[in-house]
């Protein structure tokens, strides 16, 4: 009994302890504002050192230690995406434009995703530009989308280009701030692709045309036309580049900044690990990783998501590096060389994803055109074999349900079944050794305070009535990995984010926002403490739930011997109700029905082998006879 109540203890505090200090020390915070160099030196006008101005280091060039003279427009000291003109972006769940400046893509908005719960609050913006857009002038070709005027933000985009190869003179390629004509279509939209050209004037001419599906998908395919009298090699490029470390979620548990997928292994930086990589020549701090035949690599925020994927089957150069001078993060697919000849065309196609990580769409992408692992873009964590399970399983109820907090609630009874053999052998363990409590107190008054006496009897007992102490707390060390797993699933998969139940629960990936300290919204005051650590303590509704209901699954428990354990197990329902309060919704929910599970299971399971508990009282056995015999074999045992 000892030993099984120690077990019990330990798993309930162990678990206490880890979920004290996630919201203590690594709650999410505002990230401070870091200095944006480029936005800086947009300002003032001057760009800064070894980078072009409003734009990332073009990749180096193959030629031993040389790298591509900048352009004439990169040189400049005004941004040259400023006054160049746009494109417009249109989708059922994209909205931007498309700079003329490199052919970035640098202003996207997520038209399905509010920054808020509130309808009228901004779009989520996931492309920024290095400036606002100027008025277009009028009669320009690309007038479309060139009139937004957006605030300069922390600059964020994709732009493409070519790579000189040896011999070819760096000037005849197209660069980052390579200011591009349109060639066809007017707006990108599905069904709708715009073709970009630029004409080097020796001999070559560079075509960018640019699909988008209805989702997520940009398909970018770069041509070189060599229409001179001599072989012409470059090579293509995609780069990411983000100005600034970004505004994260900062918390240990989910991973933000380079994820990416290298031939079936998978990639991933933090921002803060990007300077203090190994510096490679003509590049600074960075990373370079041959992919034979698939793979793909990007930035990721913890719903959203940009990442360069070259089409499969096709071997490129993954690289990622940090740009010291500039505070730029590159993520960027270098592409092999090739020498096109006179009177042909050299052509290379790749994908852009942009948007948000919702698993139906990024598994629709792994299955066509066939991105490989895609799926694993989504920070699954160390015990994936559990979180996609778990999610794949609450993603089928929600499909069939039609709203994910009953999801939650469908999901809670499907894993309490496949536990329920293990289950009920605890829960029938439970009961013998609540009918056996008399005995034990009469033994601990027998021996006194010899503890070796004292175990040795109570092991005599357990034998002699046939109970296992340890499988009482077998069940709750089965919760402890499905309660993270779960706790991951809900945290960083966008399907829970502003998810709602019912009433005031609109949003289960948030702590539940009523309050005792208000009386519920009744009170005109406001709740202090709202999204930190102190919301715990302001009692939500879903916590004081919560710390009934493990009340009452704890009053079906043996009661422990030891006045220390006792009280412990006094005081955790109620420490577990002040901690869980700031955790998100849609995980408190699910303890408050795995916890009523329980105990409609144990008392009927208990009542079923004589022992109807009294939650609100003591113990009433329907075999006094049997337990006066036990008295009376414990106390021919003391003998």
């Amino acid at each position: 009994m000892q030993d099984n109540n120690r077990n019990l203890i330990l798993a309930m505090v162990l678990s206490a302890i880890v979920m004290l200090v996630w919201s203590i020390f690594f709650a999410p915070e505002p990230a401070p504002p870091a200095q944006d160099a480029a936005q800086t030196s947009a300002q003032d006008g001057t760009a800064p050192a070894s980078t072009p101005a409003g734009g990332p280091a073009a990749p180096v060039g193959t030629a031993p230690g040389t790298a591509p003279e900048l352009a004439a427009e990169t040189a400049a000291n005004a941004d040259p995406s400023a006054g160049a003109g746009r494109v417009k972006i249109e989708s059922p769940s994209l909205a931007g434009t498309i700079s003329l400046a490199g052919g970035r893509i640098d202003d996207l908005e997520l038209t399905g995703y509010h920054e808020t719960l509130d309808p009228k609050s901004p779009f989520v913006r996931l492309l920024s530009p290095t400036a606002k857009p100027a008025l277009q002038a009028e009669g320009t070709p690309a007038a479309p989308g060139g009139d937004l005027q957006l605030a300069v933000q922390k600059p964020y985009y994709a732009v493409y280009g070519w790579m000189p190869g040896a011999g070819t003179d760096p000037a005849l390629v197209p660069g980052p701030a390579t200011v591009w004509q349109v060639e066809s279509g007017a707006t990108l939209a599905p069904g709708q692709p715009v073709t970009l050209l630029w004409d080097n004037g020796a001999g070559q001419i560079f075509r960018r045309t640019y699909e988008l599906d209805d989702k997520f998908l940009f398909t970018v395919t770069q041509s070189v036309e060599n229409t001179g009298t001599a072989p012409f090699s470059a090579a293509p490029y995609g780069i990411l580049a983000r100005h600034g470390k970004p505004d994260t979620q900062n918390f240990f548990v989910l991973h933000e900044g380079v994820v990416g997928m290298t031939d079936g292994k998978l990639l991933e930086q933090k921002y803060k690990k990007l300077p203090d990589l190994s510096p490679v020549a003509g590049e600074g701090p960075a990373e370079l990783i041959d992919v034979k035949e698939n793979g793909w690599i990007g930035f990721t925020d913890k719903y959203w998501m940009t990442t360069l994927a070259p089409a499969p089957g096709n071997p490129f150069t993954a690289v990622v590096k940090y740009a010291p001078g500039a505070d730029i993060y590159q993520a960027e697919t270098r592409m092999p060389m090739q020498t096109v000849a006179p009177g042909a065309t050299g052509t290379s196609s790749s994908y852009l994803f942009a948007g948000a990580k919702v698993w139906e769409t990024i598994n629709s992408y792994q299955q066509t055109p066939g991105i490989d692992r895609f799926v694993d873009s989504i920070d699954w964590g160390w015990f994936y074999f559990l979180t996609k399970p778990i999610f794949r399983l609450l993603h089928w109820l929600h499909g069939f349900i039609g709203n994910m907090g009953w999801s939650i609630i469908g999901l809670t009874f499907i894993l309490k079944l496949l536990v329920f053999p293990l289950a009920r052998k605890s829960y029938i363990s439970m009961a013998k050794m609540k009918e056996l409590q008399p005995q034990m107190e009469a033994i601990k008054e027998r021996t006194g305070d010899d503890r070796m006496k004292y175990q040795k009897e109570v092991m005599e007992l357990y034998k002699r009535e046939k109970v296992n102490p340890a499988a009482g707390c077998l069940p709750v060390l089965l919760q402890v990995p499905i309660f993270f797993s779960l706790y991951k699933v809900i945290f960083v998969t966008i399907e829970l984010r502003h998810a709602p139940w019912l009433g005031w629960i609109r949003d289960l990936s948030a702590p539940d926002p009523s309050s005792l300290w208000n009386f519920f919204g009744l009170a005109p005051w406001a709740m202090p403490g709202q999204g930190s650590f102190l919301h715990s303590f302001t009692l939500p509704a879903l916590a004081i739930l919560l710390g009934i209901s493990m009340w009452m699954q704890q009053r079906l428990n043996p009661a422990p011997a030891d006045p220390a354990q006792k009280m412990i197990f006094a005081w955790m329902p109620w420490i577990f109700m002040f901690m869980l309060g700031g955790f998100a919704s849609g995980l408190v929910l699910y303890w408050i029905t795995n916890n009523t599970i329980t105990i409609i299971q144990q008392y009927t399971i208990m009542s079923m082998h004589g022992h109807r508990p009294d939650l609100f009282g003591n113990i009433r056995s329907s075999l006094p006879a049997r337990a006066k015999a036990g008295d009376k074999d414990g106390q021919k045992g003391g003998k």
